[in-house]
Protein backbone atom coordinates (compact mmCIF):
# COMPACT_ATOMS: atom_id res chain seq x y z
CA UNK A 1 0.00 0.00 0.00
CA UNK A 2 1.21 3.47 -0.85
CA UNK A 3 1.42 5.86 1.76
CA UNK A 4 0.01 9.53 0.63
CA UNK A 5 1.42 12.41 1.80
CA UNK A 6 -0.32 15.36 3.35
CA UNK A 7 -0.86 17.26 0.49
CA UNK A 8 0.09 20.83 2.22
CA UNK A 9 3.84 19.81 2.41
CA UNK A 10 3.72 19.34 -1.40
CA UNK A 11 4.09 22.93 -2.54
CA UNK A 12 7.49 22.74 -0.62
CA UNK A 13 8.17 19.67 -2.63
CA UNK A 14 7.71 20.33 -5.57
CA UNK A 15 9.45 24.27 -5.79
CA UNK A 16 12.49 22.07 -4.22
CA UNK A 17 12.34 19.41 -6.96
CA UNK A 18 11.42 22.32 -9.83
CA UNK A 19 15.10 23.86 -8.29
CA UNK A 20 16.90 21.02 -8.14
CA UNK A 21 15.94 20.24 -12.03
CA UNK A 22 16.02 22.95 -13.24
CA UNK A 23 19.82 23.61 -11.80
CA UNK A 24 20.71 20.04 -13.28
CA UNK A 25 19.38 20.86 -16.87
CA UNK A 26 21.71 23.72 -16.39
CA UNK A 27 24.67 21.64 -15.71
CA UNK A 28 24.59 19.80 -18.63
CA UNK A 29 23.62 22.95 -21.03
CA UNK A 30 20.40 23.28 -21.56
CA UNK A 31 18.71 26.97 -21.03
CA UNK A 32 16.16 26.50 -18.79
CA UNK A 33 12.28 27.99 -18.61
CA UNK A 34 9.63 26.87 -15.93
CA UNK A 35 6.17 26.84 -16.32
CA UNK A 36 5.63 26.88 -20.09
CA UNK A 37 2.12 27.16 -21.56
CA UNK A 38 1.98 24.84 -24.73
CA UNK A 39 -0.08 25.11 -27.85
CA UNK A 40 -2.68 22.03 -26.91
CA UNK A 41 -3.00 24.28 -23.53
CA UNK A 42 -0.87 21.69 -21.25
CA UNK A 43 1.32 23.66 -18.76
CA UNK A 44 4.82 21.45 -18.60
CA UNK A 45 6.68 22.46 -15.58
CA UNK A 46 10.30 22.81 -16.64
CA UNK A 47 11.18 23.24 -20.95
CA UNK A 48 14.74 22.36 -21.60
CA UNK A 49 16.29 23.82 -25.06
CA UNK A 50 19.66 21.79 -25.53
CA UNK A 51 22.59 24.33 -27.84
CA UNK A 52 21.66 21.66 -30.88
CA UNK A 53 17.77 22.31 -30.45
CA UNK A 54 17.04 19.55 -28.76
CA UNK A 55 13.63 20.13 -26.35
CA UNK A 56 13.44 18.60 -23.00
CA UNK A 57 10.16 18.67 -20.82
CA UNK A 58 10.21 17.59 -17.09
CA UNK A 59 7.18 16.71 -15.49
CA UNK A 60 8.24 17.38 -11.31
CA UNK A 61 5.87 15.34 -9.14
CA UNK A 62 6.56 15.78 -5.50
CA UNK A 63 4.33 12.96 -4.38
CA UNK A 64 2.20 9.89 -5.12
CA UNK A 65 -0.46 11.22 -5.04
CA UNK A 66 0.08 14.07 -7.31
CA UNK A 67 1.29 11.52 -9.37
CA UNK A 68 -1.85 9.56 -9.18
CA UNK A 69 -4.24 11.70 -9.98
CA UNK A 70 -2.61 13.34 -13.25
CA UNK A 71 -3.06 11.26 -15.93
CA UNK A 72 -1.71 13.98 -18.81
CA UNK A 73 2.30 12.89 -19.12
CA UNK A 74 1.51 11.14 -21.87
CA UNK A 75 0.50 14.73 -23.82
CA UNK A 76 3.56 16.10 -23.39
CA UNK A 77 5.74 13.31 -25.58
CA UNK A 78 4.15 15.83 -28.46
CA UNK A 79 5.90 18.81 -27.45
CA UNK A 80 9.51 17.49 -26.61
CA UNK A 81 12.27 15.28 -27.63
CA UNK A 82 13.12 13.86 -24.74
CA UNK A 83 10.60 13.74 -21.17
CA UNK A 84 11.27 12.90 -17.89
CA UNK A 85 10.15 13.06 -14.48
CA UNK A 86 11.69 14.87 -11.40
CA UNK A 87 10.80 13.31 -8.06
CA UNK A 88 12.37 13.37 -4.67
CA UNK A 89 14.49 11.08 -2.97
CA UNK A 90 11.33 9.95 -1.00
CA UNK A 91 8.82 9.45 -4.18
CA UNK A 92 8.13 5.47 -4.50
CA UNK A 93 9.86 5.19 -7.70
CA UNK A 94 7.58 1.96 -8.41
CA UNK A 95 4.56 4.11 -9.39
CA UNK A 96 6.43 5.26 -12.40
CA UNK A 97 6.06 4.18 -16.15
CA UNK A 98 9.55 2.48 -17.21
CA UNK A 99 9.86 4.60 -20.48
CA UNK A 100 10.59 8.02 -19.52
CA UNK A 101 13.56 9.60 -18.23
CA UNK A 102 13.95 9.90 -14.48
CA UNK A 103 15.55 12.48 -12.07
CA UNK A 104 15.90 13.05 -8.66
CA UNK A 105 16.49 16.07 -7.12
CA UNK A 106 16.37 18.54 -4.09
CA UNK A 107 16.48 22.09 -3.51
CA UNK A 108 20.29 22.17 -4.40
CA UNK A 109 20.99 19.49 -7.35
CA UNK A 110 20.16 16.74 -9.40
CA UNK A 111 20.84 13.59 -10.39
CA UNK A 112 19.65 11.33 -13.59
CA UNK A 113 18.71 7.92 -12.76
CA UNK A 114 17.67 6.76 -15.88
CA UNK A 115 18.59 8.93 -19.42
CA UNK A 116 14.71 9.54 -21.46
CA UNK A 117 14.87 8.37 -24.64
CA UNK A 118 14.67 10.50 -27.58
CA UNK A 119 11.70 10.43 -30.24
CA UNK A 120 12.79 13.60 -32.65
CA UNK A 121 10.07 16.11 -33.14
CA UNK A 122 9.04 17.01 -36.91
CA UNK A 123 11.27 19.92 -38.24
CA UNK A 124 7.66 22.26 -37.99
CA UNK A 125 6.48 21.28 -34.85
CA UNK A 126 10.04 22.34 -33.65
CA UNK A 127 10.66 25.55 -34.97
CA UNK A 128 7.21 26.38 -33.70
CA UNK A 129 8.35 25.52 -30.07
CA UNK A 130 11.55 27.16 -30.14
CA UNK A 131 9.92 30.01 -31.42
CA UNK A 132 7.83 30.22 -28.71
CA UNK A 133 10.22 29.34 -25.81
CA UNK A 134 12.19 32.42 -27.66
CA UNK A 135 9.41 34.59 -27.23
CA UNK A 136 8.79 33.64 -23.93
CA UNK A 137 12.41 33.88 -22.87
CA UNK A 138 12.27 37.79 -24.86
CA UNK A 139 8.87 38.67 -22.97
CA UNK A 140 10.41 37.28 -19.30
CA UNK A 141 13.36 38.90 -19.34
CA UNK A 142 12.13 42.19 -20.16
CA UNK A 143 9.45 41.95 -17.63
CA UNK A 144 12.36 41.49 -15.05
CA UNK A 145 14.38 44.66 -16.46
CA UNK A 146 11.14 46.90 -17.03
CA UNK A 147 8.71 46.03 -14.69
CA UNK A 148 5.99 48.68 -15.53
CA UNK A 149 6.93 48.17 -19.07
CA UNK A 150 4.44 47.24 -21.98
CA UNK A 151 6.05 43.59 -23.34
CA UNK A 152 3.57 41.72 -20.68
CA UNK A 153 0.67 42.12 -23.36
CA UNK A 154 2.71 40.30 -26.00
CA UNK A 155 3.35 37.24 -24.00
CA UNK A 156 2.18 34.28 -25.47
CA UNK A 157 -0.57 32.40 -24.56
Amino acid sequence: MVTLPDPVAAPARTAAVTLGAARLLGQHGLAVLREVKLADGRRADLVGLAADGTIMIVEVKSCARDFLTDGKWQDYLAWCDRFCFAVDRDFPLALLPAEPGLIIADAWDGVVLREPPSHPLAPARRRAITLRLARLGALRAEAVADPAGQQRSLAPD
